[in-house]
């Protein structure tokens, strides 16, 4: 399984979605999990990418553009709630 994060989306305009990570445990028997994390620079800036913009003509970003550190600041204390006030905060 493979969970898209919320830079995907992002980058996508929204043609990719991040999910909430949920699983259903075997009642028996070991589960495990290896989460593996791929991120920019803390002050790498997240936007949807011109090139996917350009593909939809007149395709105006869904995303706002922001900076991934504040971005993290923000999901620290958000993470398990709904994604969109994140996104809708970013734009603040």
């Amino acid at each position: 399984v493979i969970n898209l994060g919320d830079q995907i989306e992002v980058i996508t305009n929204g043609k990719y979605k991040s999910v909430m990570h949920r699983v259903i445990a075997q009642s028996d028997g070991t589960r495990m999990s290896i989460a593996s994390f791929y991120n920019p620079g803390n002050d790498a800036f997240i936007s949807p990418a011109p090139a996917v913009l350009e593909k939809k003509t007149g395709d105006a970003p869904t995303y706002p553009k922001f900076v991934f550190d504040d971005y993290m600041k923000l999901y620290s204390g958000l993470k398990f709630q709904a994604k969109e006030p994140r996104f809708e905060a970013m734009k603040a």
